[in-house]
């Protein structure tokens, strides 16, 4: 064999476990730009260092091993990422007021396609959506790096204490007590949020809950939206680290501060294990719509009870392989655009 041919042969064989890499790695970090920063690095020394690779385990637990140390490495710093309920009480819409924190401080949303892998096993596919949603993720940032790395490892990719035990080069007994710690630290916490029940796929009545929220917002119809809204949902916006709470002042926030949304366009996004919707607002001066928000939506008892916009569009919408404009006359995007 060539060494043309060996080095397409490793580039292929590291290459194809770089979605759940990232998926890992992103439940660790918080941030999906952080986290195929971290792949990228461990696919990079792994290739460079393929020739010590000594094959007493798989190659898969070797790059697993080597993502742990990577994202510890990152996580040293210590900055924990947050959502803005995490950060500060609820602003009443009449002192709301729109205060951006810089990036790191933020949970960062994540499209499902970079970091769940297809699985055939429907019960495993859902734990795995489960375990990137925003409340999940909020809770994993309250563990220090490596209960973070058990928890993960154990609860959401199934691993055995064992190897777990092996990957962090410790005790299995150790391993175990971290978890359990974890665990407690885990229940101690009401995450809003927490109690989105999404089902994969989405029901039938899901389905509808989604297109009747389409439809009235972008009809902008405060109405319609009231109806479908929870009466204690929330809605969010990163970079700013207001947050809204109860029918009555999202509606309200969104025909003052947020007016200029009316007569937006939205196309179908799978984001976080949720529904979302990448959001384009008129664009007065080029004409057709612009980037404004990736919204990611959480829905429990047939009723929206999350609504997070994240704004940061430059950064986002190529994430999401999303354009960054919208004609007129595209009123309709096919999903997966």
């Amino acid at each position: 064999m060539s060494n043309g041919t060996a080095t397409t042969d490793l580039d292929a064989t590291l290459e194809k476990h770089r979605v759940e890499l990232t998926g890992y790695c992103y439940r660790m970090l918080g941030s999906s730009f952080e986290a195929e920063d971290a792949v990228q690095d461990t696919l990079v020394r792994a290739w460079r260092s393929f020739d010590k690779f000594e094959g007493r385990s798989s190659v898969r637990s070797w790059l697993y091993r080597i993502a742990t140390n990577v994202c510890l490495d990152m996580l040293n710093a210590g900055n924990k990422r947050a959502r803005p309920m995490d950060l500060t009480e609820s602003t009443p819409l009449a002192r709301a007021a729109l205060s951006p924190r810089p990036d790191n401080t933020w949970l960062e949303p994540m499209p499902d396609n970079r970091m769940l892998p297809t699985v055939e096993d429907p019960a495993e596919a859902a734990v795995a959506k489960e375990s990137v949603r925003l409340a999940f993720m909020a809770a994993l940032q309250q563990l220090p790096p490596k209960q973070r790395a058990v928890l993960i490892l154990r609860e959401v990719l199934a691993w055995k204490a064992s190897e777990v035990a092996e990957l962090l080069g410790t005790t299995v007994a150790s391993v175990n007590s971290a978890l359990q710690r974890a665990r407690a630290t885990l229940a101690e916490q009401q995450q809003p949020g927490a109690e989105a029940a999404v089902s994969d796929p989405l029901d039938e009545e899901q389905q509808k809950l989604l297109e009747r929220y389409v439809a009235a917002f972008e009809g902008y119809d405060m109405t319609a939206l009231t109806a479908l809204l929870h009466e204690d949902a929330i809605m969010t916006m990163p970079p700013f680290d207001l947050w809204l709470t109860g029918v009555k002042d999202i509606t309200g926030f969104m025909t003052t501060l947020g007016a200029p949304c009316a007569g937006s366009r939205l196309v179908p996004v799978q984001v976080n294990g949720l529904p979302g919707f990448a959001q384009y607002k008129p664009d007065p001066e080029a004409g057709g719509f612009a980037p404004w928000a990736v919204q990611v939506l959480e829905i429990s008892d047939g009723r929206i009870t999350g609504f997070h916009c994240f704004l940061d569009t430059k950064r986002w919408f190529p994430l999401f392989g999303l354009p960054l404009h919208l004609e007129a006359e595209a009123d309709q995007v096919e999903e997966g655009v």
